[in-house]
């Protein structure tokens, strides 16, 4: 019988959704609070596998401990979901958009600069309005829309001194001219499995879930599920939340999250998507 390992630093609806799968399979499952646990390198990988199970689905809110976690499971062997180098990639909107444009996905332009002057004269050529993202991060946190030099001057000044190496990777993207939302495609393997768009609450620009906005279900055509299949493809594969804006020249790509957050896509859609996750995960493990 397979075991299905999942480890988690908190308990949220997707997780919980994830359990309820697994065990409607009576698979074994090893749960694993990251919070808690230390790892051994020098652990023989039979003694990993019984604390963590013959697969393992990563499901940390903190990127940087789900990545460490995944690259000393791999290293003993493990098969993780999503893997190290899928989430090096994902976890990085840099390496993300450079992953994009070599498939050939069409993204928003994309500028990025390393200091406080080569940050204004990027926005002097990308023009404002402007998007200034972190590298790293999500949930629309830290993500400003830049109207004016001035405003950007601010923003800048304070990222400065905040004297964190990765705020001061300045990352720009144009301001694409779209309906007020967003589309998010989860790709599981080889198949689109949902579409549903994010529509901003109002008084706010971005349309994260986690900042009020609503999902709504939105048909999966084919031009969409071409995309988000090209862009799944391009960052490795796996479980990943591709998230598109309709632009006047068609769909751009403009992030791909390699630790899907599927709530709102599931309540809008009616789809079981931890079920298609599970279904996944267990045909992996047999390969």
């Amino acid at each position: 019988m397979i075991t299905v390992g999942i480890t988690y630093d908190r308990v949220k609806w997707e997780e919980k959704a994830l359990l309820k799968a697994v065990k409607k399979r009576n698979l074994q499952l090893r749960l694993v609070d990251s919070k808690e646990i230390y790892l051994d390198t020098l652990e023989e990988p039979e003694e990993v596998r019984s604390t963590f199970g013959d697969i393992v689905v990563q499901r940390c809110i903190s990127h940087f401990r789900g990545l460490h976690l995944a690259a000393v499971l791999e290293s003993k062997g493990l098969t993780v979901i999503n893997p190290f180098k899928v989430s090096e990639v994902c976890g990085n909107k840099l390496y993300t958009t450079l992953a994009l444009i070599k498939a050939g996905v069409p993204v928003p332009k994309t500028l990025i600069a390393f200091t406080e002057k080569g940050a204004l004269k990027a926005l002097d050529a990308l023009g404002y309005p402007a998007v200034l993202k972190p590298v790293s991060g999500s949930w629309g946190r830290l993500i400003a829309l830049v109207k004016s030099r001035e405003a950007a001057q601010a923003i800048i000044e304070a990222r400065e001194e905040i004297r964190n190496a990765l705020l001061q990777i300045y990352y720009f993207q144009e301001y694409v001219e779209r309906p007020p939302r967003d589309i998010r495609t989860l790709v599981v393997g080889d198949e689109v499995v949902a579409a549903a768009y994010r529509y901003s609450r109002v008084g706010e620009w971005r349309t994260n879930v986690a900042r009020g906005g609503v999902s709504k279900a939105c048909p999966l055509t084919d031009e969409l599920k071409e995309i988000a299949f090209r862009a799944a493809e391009a960052v490795g594969g796996g479980v990943l939340a591709v998230d598109c804006m309709e632009s006047p020249e068609g769909l751009l790509v403009h992030e791909v999250n390699g630790r899907a957050e599927f709530r709102g896509l599931s309540s809008a859609t009616k789809i079981d998507i931890a079920d298609k996750i599970i279904d996944y995960v267990v045909g992996v493990a047999k390969k």
